[in-house]
């Protein structure tokens, strides 16, 4: 016959098959039996704890043809077909593959026939936080006041997914993992009629490993058994697992208790030629140390946690070691385990956490030698003197005096640009220091750039100005962002003057760097070697406009009325051939 796994031959078909929900079990009974069933239900809880299982029984204890009554008794023909999955009005719903809210929608219009074969129809949704927003927002009025024939079910492994509205809308059943001693009962039980010879160890050891999910440790079970031939024993289940026997962290423990380094180093080589993971490795042996410290300080500790198999090996290890060495010793463990999720060689890791933890207590604790405020605070924990603090207190002030040295220097040098900038300079800057602003410096020999504002060597450096652009485009993007902010103005022997909008613009193109790369454009692009002069456009125009009223004349250019197309300049078109070159600009008429 074809093999079936272990958790679905053995699912619970009652409430008294399952286990380690007592609670549970015991308010839906007495619900059941006082005829109080809700139409709405939520289980939440771990995975394989018997949300879904406790469903289906409930299912069949509404519709059992021998009750309604607080068990199913699995033999009527209503029972017999639901646990097959053969009766359309107990419907089981995949909310994680039917998430839409058209779906929901086709669920709500069926919702309100009656059931045709047994007396209520019953909707279990699994994993019902996968549903939209939109589906939830479909369900609600359902969901709140269905029909009298109808109960919905609802089970996740995450209720905080779930509307505020939907919780309040269904009574809440929260799931818990199955405890030790109960999973241990049953597994030994279905060994029985399974006729599988299991160790109780083995058996405890599977339990621990599902951690707390019924479903996970008859899985464990079922592919245990099919490779030992039906004999478990504790030493075949920590070969299968990848386990490792807490006597191997005990002399671990030891070891690291003496300051062996030399047997530590050798133990974390035979783990690995085991085929163990180093990141498991570590992971165990926190939570051994974590017992260990839980043992020391709680009396009856060994009572919290199922990993604890023999409480006096336990006692007698947490004896040897301090609290303050077990509290640093779980310390350091959880430092490293977090930065072995990163690490490319994680047993370099492990190896290098455990030489860490016998190097003694104070350096087991300390954090990683890359971190600043350990480096800085060393000195004074060693020595924890008044006169040390002091010393680094001063070398601190220096360190702070230097840094607004180099500030206010940078601001004088007109590193620090905008009119924010400069006000936080002047701020720090003390009154004495002369105040430079960038935005204000005008260039020497203003006059005679005033004076060649019109010169033709200035008007050929215009109409070549957009391949300028250009080539600082072509040469460094960056540069050109910050310079198409400025215009020419006026040129005069070698030197060209470009007046800026922006004072950040200006501020950041004279740094000597972007200042060469727009030099070495100008000269390959305009024939001749020139030399760039920046200033404010506001400044050009106003030392302009003194200009022309000292001189006091002012130019008049007359035009003909219907001046030709070639001889009239028009700013569009001084504009255009500034942006495309005269090559690519056509005037027509």
């Amino acid at each position: 016959m074809e093999h079936i796994a272990l958790y679905r031959a053995w699912r619970p078909q009652s409430f008294q098959d399952m286990v380690g929900q007592q609670h549970i079990i015991q308010t839906l009974q007495n619900a059941i039996r006082e005829q109080r069933v809700s139409h709405a239900y939520l289980f939440s809880g771990p995975r394989g704890t018997g949300k879904t299982s406790a469903a289906k029984v409930l299912a069949k204890a509404v519709n059992c043809e021998r009750g309604p009554g607080p068990e199913p008794c699995n033999e009527c023909p209503s029972c017999l077909r639901i646990t097959a999955g053969n009766i359309m009005d107990v419907q089981e719903i995949d909310a994680a593959s039917n998430r839409g809210v058209e779906e929901i929608r086709d669920l709500r219009d069926k919702v309100k026939y009656a059931p045709t074969e047994v007396r209520r129809k019953v909707y279990i949704i699994d994993e019902v936080h996968m549903l939209t927003t939109e589906a939830f927002n479909a369900l609600l009025k359902t969901l709140e006041e269905p029909p009298q024939h109808v109960m919905f079910i609802l089970a996740t492994t995450e209720p905080h997914k779930l509307p505020a509205t939907i919780i309040s809308r269904c009574q809440r059943f929260d799931f818990r993992r199955v405890s030790l001693e109960e999973q241990t009962g049953r597994l030994t039980e279905i060994c029985q009629k399974e006729g599988i010879t299991a160790d109780a160890d083995a058996l405890q050891y599977i339990a621990r490993l599902s951690d707390g999910g019924m479903r996970d440790a008859l899985s464990i079970l079922d592919q245990i058994s099919s490779f030992t031939d039906g004999n478990v024993t504790y030493q075949q289940v920590l070969g299968m697992t990848g386990g490792i026997p807490s006597e191997q962290f005990a002399r671990l423990a030891n070891a690291i208790l003496e300051s062996d380094m030399g047997q530590l180093l050798e133990l974390v080589e035979q783990m690995m030629h085991e085929g163990k993971s180093a990141d498991k490795c570590l992971e165990n042996l926190l939570y051994y140390f974590r017992d260990l410290l839980m043992i020391k300080m709680v009396p009856g500790a060994d009572q919290l946690t199922d990993r604890v198999l023999n409480p006096a090996d336990f006692r007698d290890m947490a004896k040897a070691f301090t609290r303050d060495r077990l509290f640093l010793i779980v310390e350091t463990l959880s430092r490293y385990l977090g930065e072995m999720k990163y690490a490319t060689h994680p047993q370099t890791i492990f190896e290098v956490a455990l030489m860490k933890l016998c190097s003694g207590p104070q350096d087991a604790a300390a954090p990683s030698v890359g971190d600043p405020a350990v480096n800085a605070a060393a000195p004074a924990a060693a020595n924890g003197s008044p006169q040390v603090q002091s010393v680094e207190l001063d070398q601190l002030r220096a360190q702070i005096a230097a840094l607004e040295k180099k500030l206010e220097q940078a601001i004088q040098a007109g590193g620090v640009a905008g009119g924010g900038r400069e006000q936080a300079a002047q701020r720090t800057a003390p009154p004495s220091a002369p105040r430079v602003s960038s935005a204000s410096k005008l260039p020497p020999q203003l006059d005679k750039f005033i004076a060649g504002k019109d010169s033709p060597d200035f008007s050929a450096v215009y109409k070549q100005w957009s391949l300028v652009l250009q080539g600082v485009k072509e040469e460094k993007v960056t540069v050109h962002a910050w310079f198409v902010d400025g215009e020419p103005v006026a040129v005069m022997e070698d030197a060209v003057l470009v007046a800026f909008k922006n004072t950040i613009h200006r501020d950041t193109t004279e740094k000597p760097a972007n200042r060469q790369v727009i030099e070495n454009v100008m000269n390959a692009k305009l024939g001749k070697p020139f030399r760039l002069v920046t200033m404010m456009m506001r400044d050009w125009n106003e030392a302009a406009t003194k200009s022309a009223a000292s001189a006091g004349t002012e130019e008049l250019r007359l035009e003909h009325e219907h001046e030709s197309g070639e001889g009239k300049s028009e700013p569009w078109i001084d504009e255009a051939i500034q942006l495309f070159g005269e090559d690519l600009v056509v005037i027509k008429e």
